[in-house]
């Protein structure tokens, strides 16, 4: 028993020292320029002119064992950090994303499908004055896509956060507790016009359960 458990251990931090060291490949900075005026009547907005300085880096490489990896690191206005995320690429079964700070992963996908030239309705950066649904996407998540087994056009992706409103954190740390909310998990379903036979056609569903803690 005790030299299957060192077989395990062993073969676990090779297969961790592979995927760190995956670092011979492409790295591209992209980026754009954006100015804007915002205003809103009967408010005090101050100064109106506005200025977007974002930079997205986006790397790629393979693995000796086949396995794709790319990284993405999102950087906010004046330079700060905003997002990142892994995604592992596994032949003939799908991708696994460790996602930091975006809203790529779970049912915060799926917050506002409106379409704009924004990306969404409130992303003129007048809010729109609900609540969003972001389900794990709180905190750091590992969302599974499988891509064996499904039928054209369909898309199903299962996300899990350890501790849903965990803030992002470096390696080899913890973000602590918040003591609102546990661990949680999405569940998402995107059925294209493939599946759905109608073209521009895209049918959506989610689902989203979380533990809660109640402070007394």
């Amino acid at each position: 028993m005790n030299k299957l458990t060192k077989i395990g251990a062993s073969a676990l931090c090779g297969s961790l020292a592979a995927i760190s060291a995956a670092n011979a490949g492409d790295l591209t900075a992209t980026g754009g320029a954006t100015v804007t005026w915002l205003s809103e009547e009967g408010a005090d907005t101050g100064n109106p002119i506005g200025m977007a300085s974002a930079v997205t880096f986006k790397g790629s490489g393979e693995l000796d064992n086949g396995w794709n990896v790319a990284l993405t690191i999102a950087g906010n206005d004046a330079g700060a950090y905003s997002a990142s995320n892994v995604k592992i690429t596994l032949p003939g079964m799908g991708d696994i994303i460790i996602n930091q700070g975006d809203s790529g992963t779970g049912i915060a996908r799926m917050d506002d499908m409106t379409p704009s030239v924004w990306e969404e309705a409130d992303g003129a950066g007048i809010s729109a004055g609900i609540d969003k649904t972001i389900g794990v996407n709180g905190g750091t998540t590992i969302e599974v896509t499988p891509s064996e087994a499904m039928p054209a056009g369909l898309t199903a992706r299962f996300a899990y956060s350890k501790d849903a409103d965990g803030g992002n954190v470096n390696d080899k740390a913890a973000s602590g507790a918040t003591n609102q909310l546990g661990s949680g998990w999405d569940l998402t379903v995107e059925a294209g016009s493939d599946l759905a036979g109608v073209d521009g056609l895209t049918l959506y569903a989610g689902m989203s359960e979380i533990e809660q803690f109640q402070n007394e």
